[in-house]
């Protein structure tokens, strides 16, 4: 209907096809879950089109069930509806139950996929008071989180020791059929990504878990577009470029939000222009810090006579310049911190969307 009728907003999508799904022997609470499933996807298709692409006929990769309607959890049961005066129950495991049982969370939606049940939730924070800024600069073989009076750095080396072994592994492929290739490329891959999220999943915890203790607000780097630096030609070699461009580094800041937000503690994103030269920059006197290939990654300083770590250096003065922005605004708590939150389930196909019933509320998905 959507392709017929040249459609992609969900609002004209809904009134086209609303009245016209009735026909179908299904909950009319579902109506509105696959009107989003197929404004999602025309979306994308027309933002295809509009960057000169020639995309395939749009179908849906995956069956799965968004609804924030209808459903109930009833003995650690969670009952959803399948006609009229029935309903199927999904057993829950005992985690899913004592995180929902937690006071002040709210269920608001499920999404049910041929393999596994995950249930969104909600509640209300109050925004975290905070006394300083802490400073996270993002490397490939380290997170460095600090201000003036304290540094700690958390090793991430595993990580691109499982991106190595998984490329060579890929390498070491010899098959010509390319439908055994993609298959196999593809299980390789998630199974990296999975294993290096599992990595940043336990530095981010204790990053977010120390700022809670020590109420202090996280100021995060701008870094886009850093893939531009290792491209051919910029006098790298090739497997330095392709350790440097598998590098994952918005998946510790979104991490980090998420995390923070659930919580109530504010996040500061800083701009590229405050960004600029944070690691560089002498935290002491202001001057511009010397490199020595002898140092590796260690930075002198020659008004301070000082050998300085420029990981360290980045995150105290990226810890400054938050701090600095928390004190022009008006109040001193962020904007970001006080509106709503993002959902935080990771790797939606497409956003589900349904009118008067997202709110901006704080949300933390959790699978059964």
């Amino acid at each position: 209907m959507g392709l017929v009728n040249n459609l992609s907003s969900l609002r004209k999508l809904s009134l086209l096809c609303y009245d016209q799904l009735g026909k179908y022997d299904s909950p009319s609470y579902y109506k509105l879950c696959a009107i989003s499933r197929a404004a999602g996807i025309l979306a994308s298709r027309k933002k295809s089109l509009e960057r000169g692409f020639r995309p395939k006929s749009p179908y849906a990769v995956k069956p799965e069930l968004v609804s924030c309607y209808g459903f109930k959890i009833r003995n650690g049961v969670l009952e959803i509806p399948v006609a009229r005066g029935r309903r199927f129950g999904i057993p829950l495991t005992k985690h899913t139950l004592h995180v929902i049982s937690r006071p002040g969370v709210k269920v608001r939606s499920f999404t049910l996929t041929c393999n596994s049940l995950s249930l969104c939730i909600s509640r209300d924070v109050p925004v975290i008071r905070c006394l300083s800024t802490v400073g996270v600069d993002r490397n490939l073989r380290n997170l460095t989180v600090g201000n003036d009076r304290e540094t700690r750095q958390y090793d991430l080396s595993e990580t691109v020791r499982i991106a190595r072994v998984s490329t060579d592994i890929v390498a070491s492929f010899k098959r010509n059929d390319v439908r055994i290739r993609s298959t196999l490329f593809s299980k390789h891959g998630a199974r990296r990504a999975h294993r290096v999220s599992h990595l940043l999943h336990n530095v981010t915890k204790r990053i977010v878990g120390v700022a809670v203790e020590q109420r202090t607000a996280i100021v995060l780097e701008n870094i886009e577009g850093i893939r531009s630096l290792y491209r051919k030609g910029n006098g790298q070699g090739r497997r330095y470029r392709g350790r440097m461009n598998c590098w994952i580094f918005g998946e510790p800041q979104r991490q980090i939000e998420y995390k923070a937000r659930w919580f109530g503690l504010p996040v500061i994103r800083l701009s590229k222009g405050d960004t600029r030269g944070s690691s560089v920059a002498c935290p002491r006197c202001g001057e511009r810090l010397q490199s020595d290939k002898r140092l590796q990654r260690k930075l002198w300083c020659s008004e301070c006579r000082r050998v300085m770590d420029r990981d360290r250096v980045a995150a105290v003065n990226l810890a400054r310049r938050g701090r600095v922005r928390v004190a022009r605004s008006r109040p001193p708590i962020l904007p970001e911190a006080q509106g709503g939150a993002g959902e935080a389930v990771k790797g939606n196909p497409t956003p589900t969307v349904i009118p008067g019933v997202d709110a901006p509320k704080l949300t933390q998905p959790t699978k059964s």
